[in-house]
């Protein structure tokens, strides 16, 4: 079994009870929603950190770059390619 640290939070009542109704609609509880949501929050600001430090010894991702990063991440989410149009104003 995993190891678990009980801690005690705070929330406002409505976040809460949205918190309360995502964990249900997932299927799990509440403790284990906020730390799924807590560990996906962690990661970004990882990624965020490790593009930031690369854009400073590198100099800024190109637009291309850009774009190619933001198809390879539709893809991975199983979403449909951007259209021309999306791409554009993106």
């Amino acid at each position: 079994m995993a190891q678990r640290e009980k801690r005690s939070v705070s929330l406002p009542p409505e976040l809460a009870r949205a918190v309360e109704e995502a964990a249900r609609a997932e299927g799990t509880t509440f403790s284990a929603w906020l730390a799924q949501t807590a560990a996906h929050r962690l990661k970004l600001e990882a990624g965020r950190k490790a593009l930031a430090e690369w854009e400073q010894e590198n100099g800024p991702l190109t637009e291309a770059e850009l774009a190619e990063g933001r198809e390879r991440a539709r893809v991975s989410l199983g979403r449909a390619p951007a259209d021309p149009a999306e791409r554009k104003s993106a």
